[in-house]
């Protein structure tokens, strides 16, 4: 069963037009265009603006983000995969990666010690188990250990995104997000696919750290 099923995400691989898009510009996932969307309705990113990106791996991401901040700018990506490097034409010197764990705050503490970025975003996903209670409970977790880090690294006034499973489980990320930011708003980008419960939510106008702490 577990070969069929791997046999039929191939198969709709093919068939999706944003994999294929991506494969024909060079981008390493699919996930670019959801990025490329939100950041046309939201301008949270901007020529040499400082960029911390979570849960990074391949790499996609750090392309758009890349390409948008320029050489004066810069982007760190951190995820428990190994984001492969970017060498020969896609080679972009203004990232940096890490392998590392979102809640393991001892390392991100060596790796970015006072660092403060203009915006902060984060592509985290736990592995699924087929449960949804259990998913759902978990991406909060983990997009709340995300929301930890931005309150620690994100400068006053900046932004911050955030993927997460819209379910009931989501109020109890919204009620954090929203006592630390002016403006937070959810997007569902066309290259989600539909089956999905997957969206993002644009944070905008940090408060500052001291304004509220995360459960």
């Amino acid at each position: 069963m577990a070969y069929h099923r791997k046999n039929h995400f191939k198969v709709y691989q093919v068939k999706d037009k944003f994999f294929l898009k991506a494969k024909e510009e060079g981008y390493r996932a699919r996930s670019a265009y959801k990025l490329k969307e939100i950041l046309e309705k939201f301008k949270i990113i901007s020529t040499g603006f400082n960029v911390l990106d979570l849960g990074s791996a391949p790499g996609s991401f750090l392309q758009v983000i890349s390409r948008i901040v320029g050489p004066s700018g810069k982007v760190i990506g951190i995820d428990l995969k190994k984001i492969e490097p970017f060498s020969g034409k896609e080679a972009l010197k203004n990232i940096t990666t890490y392998t590392g764990d979102v809640f393991d705050v001892n390392y991100l503490n060596q790796i970015l010690g006072t660092q403060k970025f203009d915006t902060v975003t984060s592509d985290l996903m736990p592995n699924t188990t087929g449960i949804k209670f259990l998913d759902h409970d978990n991406s909060v977790d983990l997009n709340i250990a995300a929301l930890k880090i931005t309150r620690r690294h994100l400068k006053r006034g900046g932004s911050a995104l955030f993927k997460i499973f819209n379910s009931n489980e989501l109020r109890r990320f919204l009620f954090d997000a929203k006592k630390i930011f002016k403006d937070v708003k959810s997007i569902k980008p066309a290259a989600v696919r539909a089956t999905s419960k997957e969206i993002y939510i644009v944070c905008i106008g940090y408060l500052g750290s001291s304004t509220y702490t995360c459960k």
